[in-house]
Protein backbone atom coordinates (compact mmCIF):
# COMPACT_ATOMS: atom_id res chain seq x y z
CA UNK A 1 0.00 0.00 0.00
CA UNK A 2 1.33 3.81 -0.77
CA UNK A 3 2.25 5.50 2.06
CA UNK A 4 -0.95 7.58 2.95
CA UNK A 5 -1.50 11.46 2.34
CA UNK A 6 -1.48 13.15 5.33
CA UNK A 7 -5.45 14.64 5.12
CA UNK A 8 -5.67 10.56 5.06
CA UNK A 9 -4.58 10.09 8.88
CA UNK A 10 -6.21 12.80 10.35
CA UNK A 11 -9.32 10.39 11.23
CA UNK A 12 -7.05 7.57 12.40
CA UNK A 13 -4.70 9.85 14.18
CA UNK A 14 -7.38 11.73 16.35
CA UNK A 15 -9.35 8.41 16.55
CA UNK A 16 -6.12 6.86 18.33
CA UNK A 17 -5.32 9.99 20.47
CA UNK A 18 -9.02 9.91 22.11
CA UNK A 19 -8.02 6.54 23.58
CA UNK A 20 -4.97 7.83 25.32
CA UNK A 21 -4.47 10.45 27.76
CA UNK A 22 -1.30 11.73 26.06
CA UNK A 23 0.65 10.55 22.72
CA UNK A 24 4.10 11.87 21.35
CA UNK A 25 4.57 11.97 17.31
CA UNK A 26 6.42 8.55 17.78
CA UNK A 27 3.67 6.71 19.63
CA UNK A 28 1.35 7.07 16.61
CA UNK A 29 3.94 5.43 13.83
CA UNK A 30 3.74 1.49 15.18
CA UNK A 31 -0.10 1.92 15.29
CA UNK A 32 -0.87 3.74 12.10
CA UNK A 33 1.31 1.94 10.16
CA UNK A 34 -0.32 -1.46 11.13
CA UNK A 35 -3.45 0.21 10.59
CA UNK A 36 -2.61 0.85 7.17
CA UNK A 37 -0.65 -1.96 6.48
CA UNK A 38 2.96 -0.73 5.81
CA UNK A 39 5.68 -2.73 5.19
CA UNK A 40 9.09 -1.49 7.04
CA UNK A 41 10.37 0.18 3.63
CA UNK A 42 7.21 2.25 3.62
CA UNK A 43 7.21 3.13 7.34
CA UNK A 44 11.48 3.96 7.00
CA UNK A 45 11.34 5.90 3.30
CA UNK A 46 12.74 9.52 3.27
CA UNK A 47 12.32 12.14 0.77
CA UNK A 48 14.36 12.04 -2.09
CA UNK A 49 16.45 14.93 -0.16
CA UNK A 50 17.37 12.42 2.38
CA UNK A 51 16.48 15.05 4.92
CA UNK A 52 12.98 13.66 6.76
CA UNK A 53 11.02 10.14 7.12
CA UNK A 54 7.89 10.78 4.70
CA UNK A 55 5.47 9.05 7.11
CA UNK A 56 6.69 10.70 10.19
CA UNK A 57 7.32 13.92 8.34
CA UNK A 58 3.59 13.43 7.58
CA UNK A 59 2.75 12.80 10.61
CA UNK A 60 4.58 15.50 12.11
CA UNK A 61 2.00 17.79 9.90
CA UNK A 62 -1.50 15.95 10.99
CA UNK A 63 -1.18 17.25 14.44
CA UNK A 64 0.25 20.29 13.59
CA UNK A 65 -2.84 21.09 12.10
CA UNK A 66 -4.83 19.40 14.74
CA UNK A 67 -3.34 22.40 17.32
CA UNK A 68 -3.75 24.67 14.87
CA UNK A 69 -7.89 23.68 14.83
CA UNK A 70 -8.17 23.46 18.06
CA UNK A 71 -8.11 19.73 17.57
CA UNK A 72 -5.57 18.95 20.16
CA UNK A 73 -3.61 20.87 22.91
CA UNK A 74 0.26 20.38 24.01
CA UNK A 75 0.82 20.22 27.50
CA UNK A 76 4.33 19.91 27.16
CA UNK A 77 6.32 20.28 23.90
CA UNK A 78 6.17 17.29 21.60
CA UNK A 79 3.33 15.97 23.90
CA UNK A 80 -0.43 16.04 22.62
CA UNK A 81 -3.26 15.61 24.04
CA UNK A 82 -7.17 15.51 22.17
CA UNK A 83 -9.63 18.49 23.15
CA UNK A 84 -13.27 18.06 23.53
CA UNK A 85 -13.70 19.86 20.44
CA UNK A 86 -11.69 16.89 18.90
CA UNK A 87 -14.16 14.00 20.77
CA UNK A 88 -16.93 16.21 19.31
CA UNK A 89 -15.48 15.81 15.33
CA UNK A 90 -15.01 12.31 15.59
CA UNK A 91 -18.57 11.71 15.77
CA UNK A 92 -18.84 12.70 12.21
CA UNK A 93 -15.52 11.69 11.05
CA UNK A 94 -16.29 12.17 7.60
CA UNK A 95 -15.90 16.34 8.23
CA UNK A 96 -12.64 16.15 9.95
CA UNK A 97 -11.17 17.56 6.76
CA UNK A 98 -13.08 19.96 5.81
CA UNK A 99 -13.27 21.44 9.41
CA UNK A 100 -9.22 21.05 9.52
CA UNK A 101 -9.09 23.30 6.17
CA UNK A 102 -11.29 25.86 7.51
CA UNK A 103 -10.31 26.25 10.50
CA UNK A 104 -6.51 27.29 9.35
CA UNK A 105 -8.32 29.17 6.61
CA UNK A 106 -9.58 31.06 8.95
CA UNK A 107 -6.57 31.47 11.46
CA UNK A 108 -4.72 33.02 8.45
CA UNK A 109 -7.24 35.96 7.33
CA UNK A 110 -7.42 36.30 11.04
CA UNK A 111 -3.57 36.84 11.08
CA UNK A 112 -3.75 38.75 7.94
CA UNK A 113 -6.01 41.09 9.75
CA UNK A 114 -3.96 41.33 12.68
CA UNK A 115 -0.85 42.36 10.56
CA UNK A 116 -3.09 45.40 8.74
CA UNK A 117 -2.79 46.46 12.86
CA UNK A 118 0.80 46.42 12.60
CA UNK A 119 1.46 43.25 14.32
CA UNK A 120 3.23 40.29 12.45
CA UNK A 121 0.63 37.05 12.57
CA UNK A 122 1.49 33.67 12.39
CA UNK A 123 0.53 32.62 8.85
CA UNK A 124 -0.37 28.95 7.77
CA UNK A 125 -1.55 27.53 4.51
CA UNK A 126 -3.53 24.43 4.12
CA UNK A 127 -1.89 22.45 1.59
CA UNK A 128 -4.75 20.05 0.47
CA UNK A 129 -3.28 16.60 0.58
CA UNK A 130 0.95 17.63 0.96
CA UNK A 131 2.75 18.78 3.36
CA UNK A 132 4.27 22.36 3.25
CA UNK A 133 7.50 20.14 3.02
CA UNK A 134 6.35 18.01 0.27
CA UNK A 135 4.79 21.18 -1.46
CA UNK A 136 7.75 23.13 -1.40
CA UNK A 137 9.87 19.80 -2.68
CA UNK A 138 7.48 19.52 -5.67
CA UNK A 139 7.90 23.16 -6.09
CA UNK A 140 11.68 22.85 -6.19
CA UNK A 141 11.42 19.86 -8.82
CA UNK A 142 9.50 21.99 -10.79
CA UNK A 143 12.19 24.35 -10.96
CA UNK A 144 15.20 21.75 -11.64
CA UNK A 145 12.83 20.34 -14.56
CA UNK A 146 12.73 24.24 -15.81
CA UNK A 147 15.99 24.57 -15.71
CA UNK A 148 16.76 21.10 -17.45
CA UNK A 149 15.09 22.56 -20.36
CA UNK A 150 17.25 25.53 -20.03
CA UNK A 151 20.59 23.79 -20.31
CA UNK A 152 19.35 21.23 -23.48
CA UNK A 153 17.78 24.28 -25.13
CA UNK A 154 21.19 25.95 -24.57
CA UNK A 155 23.56 23.23 -25.71
CA UNK A 156 21.73 22.69 -29.09
CA UNK A 157 22.48 26.28 -29.48
CA UNK A 158 26.42 25.51 -29.48
CA UNK A 159 28.86 23.73 -31.85
CA UNK A 160 28.71 19.85 -31.92
CA UNK A 161 32.35 20.68 -30.85
CA UNK A 162 31.19 22.43 -27.78
CA UNK A 163 29.29 19.81 -26.72
CA UNK A 164 32.53 17.32 -27.05
CA UNK A 165 34.37 19.41 -24.66
CA UNK A 166 31.03 19.89 -22.71
CA UNK A 167 30.63 16.36 -21.98
CA UNK A 168 34.29 15.53 -21.34
CA UNK A 169 34.46 18.64 -18.69
CA UNK A 170 31.49 17.19 -17.15
CA UNK A 171 33.17 13.60 -16.63
CA UNK A 172 36.29 15.44 -14.94
CA UNK A 173 33.87 17.67 -12.72
CA UNK A 174 32.22 14.28 -11.89
CA UNK A 175 35.75 12.90 -10.82
CA UNK A 176 36.56 10.97 -13.08
CA UNK A 177 40.49 11.72 -13.76
CA UNK A 178 41.07 12.73 -10.31
CA UNK A 179 43.54 14.88 -9.89
CA UNK A 180 45.71 14.21 -12.88
CA UNK A 181 46.66 16.11 -15.18
CA UNK A 182 44.98 16.90 -18.65
CA UNK A 183 43.60 13.28 -17.86
CA UNK A 184 40.37 15.21 -20.25
CA UNK A 185 40.86 15.05 -23.99
CA UNK A 186 38.79 15.54 -26.80
CA UNK A 187 40.10 13.81 -30.07
CA UNK A 188 40.33 15.69 -32.96
CA UNK A 189 37.15 15.70 -35.54
CA UNK A 190 39.16 14.60 -38.24
CA UNK A 191 40.58 11.21 -37.14
CA UNK A 192 38.39 10.55 -33.72
CA UNK A 193 37.35 6.71 -35.41
CA UNK A 194 33.86 7.52 -33.69
CA UNK A 195 35.46 8.75 -30.20
CA UNK A 196 34.98 11.63 -29.32
CA UNK A 197 36.94 12.37 -26.13
CA UNK A 198 38.70 10.24 -23.29
CA UNK A 199 39.33 9.94 -20.10
CA UNK A 200 42.69 8.98 -18.77
CA UNK A 201 41.94 7.59 -15.56
CA UNK A 202 45.68 7.18 -13.88
CA UNK A 203 48.60 9.43 -14.16
CA UNK A 204 50.15 6.27 -17.15
CA UNK A 205 46.64 5.70 -18.90
CA UNK A 206 46.24 2.34 -18.70
CA UNK A 207 42.49 2.82 -17.58
CA UNK A 208 40.91 4.92 -20.09
CA UNK A 209 36.97 6.09 -20.64
CA UNK A 210 35.89 6.21 -23.91
CA UNK A 211 33.20 9.07 -24.92
CA UNK A 212 30.97 8.91 -27.75
CA UNK A 213 28.75 12.66 -27.75
CA UNK A 214 25.63 13.33 -30.10
CA UNK A 215 24.30 16.77 -29.77
CA UNK A 216 21.02 15.44 -31.24
CA UNK A 217 17.36 17.72 -31.05
CA UNK A 218 15.73 16.54 -28.25
CA UNK A 219 13.04 14.11 -30.10
CA UNK A 220 15.29 12.41 -31.65
CA UNK A 221 16.45 8.58 -31.12
CA UNK A 222 19.06 7.00 -30.92
CA UNK A 223 18.67 3.03 -31.49
CA UNK A 224 20.67 0.02 -31.24
CA UNK A 225 22.84 -0.02 -34.68
CA UNK A 226 24.56 3.43 -32.74
CA UNK A 227 25.77 1.73 -29.43
CA UNK A 228 26.56 -1.23 -31.80
CA UNK A 229 28.96 0.57 -33.25
CA UNK A 230 30.66 2.62 -30.50
CA UNK A 231 31.15 -0.56 -29.22
CA UNK A 232 33.03 -1.60 -32.27
CA UNK A 233 35.18 1.47 -32.23
CA UNK A 234 36.48 1.10 -28.23
CA UNK A 235 36.71 -2.53 -29.16
CA UNK A 236 40.67 -2.73 -29.57
CA UNK A 237 41.07 0.23 -26.98
CA UNK A 238 39.46 -0.31 -24.08
CA UNK A 239 36.52 -1.89 -22.21
CA UNK A 240 34.93 0.89 -20.96
CA UNK A 241 32.12 3.80 -22.64
CA UNK A 242 30.18 6.18 -22.24
CA UNK A 243 27.70 7.55 -24.59
CA UNK A 244 25.91 10.68 -23.93
CA UNK A 245 22.91 12.36 -25.85
CA UNK A 246 20.75 15.17 -25.66
CA UNK A 247 18.45 13.26 -27.38
CA UNK A 248 17.16 9.75 -25.54
CA UNK A 249 17.81 5.70 -25.92
CA UNK A 250 15.64 3.55 -28.34
CA UNK A 251 14.12 0.70 -25.61
CA UNK A 252 16.26 -1.84 -28.26
CA UNK A 253 19.87 0.24 -27.27
CA UNK A 254 19.44 -0.01 -23.36
CA UNK A 255 18.30 -3.72 -23.76
CA UNK A 256 21.68 -4.31 -26.22
CA UNK A 257 23.80 -2.43 -23.45
CA UNK A 258 22.52 -4.44 -20.32
CA UNK A 259 22.70 -7.29 -22.13
CA UNK A 260 26.40 -6.41 -23.16
CA UNK A 261 29.54 -9.42 -22.06
CA UNK A 262 30.64 -8.57 -18.48
CA UNK A 263 34.42 -7.70 -20.02
CA UNK A 264 32.58 -4.57 -21.60
CA UNK A 265 30.43 -1.52 -19.83
CA UNK A 266 28.86 1.34 -21.75
CA UNK A 267 26.84 3.51 -19.69
CA UNK A 268 24.10 5.54 -21.37
CA UNK A 269 23.24 9.33 -20.38
CA UNK A 270 20.43 10.95 -22.40
CA UNK A 271 18.93 14.42 -22.36
CA UNK A 272 17.37 14.39 -19.11
CA UNK A 273 20.09 12.67 -17.01
CA UNK A 274 22.63 14.89 -19.09
CA UNK A 275 20.70 18.18 -17.99
CA UNK A 276 20.40 16.34 -14.22
CA UNK A 277 24.35 15.62 -13.73
CA UNK A 278 24.76 19.48 -14.98
CA UNK A 279 22.71 21.00 -12.32
CA UNK A 280 23.44 18.67 -9.39
CA UNK A 281 27.51 19.58 -10.15
CA UNK A 282 27.34 23.13 -10.72
CA UNK A 283 28.88 22.92 -14.61
CA UNK A 284 27.71 26.36 -16.21
CA UNK A 285 25.32 27.03 -13.17
CA UNK A 286 25.07 29.28 -10.55
CA UNK A 287 23.19 29.71 -7.14
CA UNK A 288 20.01 31.94 -7.43
CA UNK A 289 18.58 31.38 -3.83
CA UNK A 290 19.45 29.47 -0.83
CA UNK A 291 16.61 28.97 1.59
CA UNK A 292 17.13 27.14 5.46
CA UNK A 293 14.22 25.59 7.01
CA UNK A 294 15.05 25.16 10.40
CA UNK A 295 13.49 22.98 13.37
CA UNK A 296 13.65 22.77 17.16
CA UNK A 297 16.73 21.31 18.55
CA UNK A 298 15.16 18.34 20.71
CA UNK A 299 18.45 18.55 22.99
CA UNK A 300 19.00 21.76 23.51
CA UNK A 301 14.89 22.57 24.97
CA UNK A 302 14.86 18.85 26.73
CA UNK A 303 17.85 20.01 28.51
CA UNK A 304 15.48 23.13 30.27
CA UNK A 305 13.09 21.71 33.05
CA UNK A 306 10.07 21.25 32.25
CA UNK A 307 7.24 23.57 34.27
CA UNK A 308 4.91 21.23 36.27
CA UNK A 309 2.37 23.46 36.63
CA UNK A 310 1.33 24.23 33.11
Amino acid sequence: MAIPKFDELREPALRLLSSSDTMRTKDFIAPLAKHFNLTEEEVNRMYPTGNAHIFYDRMTWVLSYFFMAGLVEKPKRGVYKITPKGRELLKTPDKINEYVHKAVAARETKGKQTKKKGVEPEVYTDLGNQTPQEQLLESYNNIRKNVYSDILTTILSKTPAEFEKLVVTLLQRMGYGGEIKDSGIVTKASNDEGIDGIIKEDILGFGRIHIQAKRYKLDSCIGREDIQKFVGAIASKTNKGVFITTSYFSKGAIDYVKNLHSSTTIVLIDGEKLAEYIYDYGLGMQIEDTLHIKKLDADYWDSMKDDEKS
